[in-house]
């Protein structure tokens, strides 16, 4: 193989690498909000778990 093809195959290569690193970083931040789902959702499991427990009943004293 001539040296020429080589490089220019790596070239290419290295392209196509760059650009599936790109996607990978645009798909990675195109997932961030559902970091605000998550913390909605474990928010209303609170809420959810507050109003399934019991009041505790008052204690009389006398």
């Amino acid at each position: 193989m001539h040296p020429e093809i080589n490089l220019a195959l790596h070239h290419a290569r290295a392209a196509d690498l760059r650009a599936q690193a790109e996607a990978h970083r645009l798909a990675a931040e195109a997932r961030r909000p559902h970091e605000i789902r998550a913390r909605l959702g474990w928010a209303l499991v609170e809420v959810g778990l507050r109003l399934a427990t019991p009041k505790p009943k008052p204690v009389l004293v006398h």
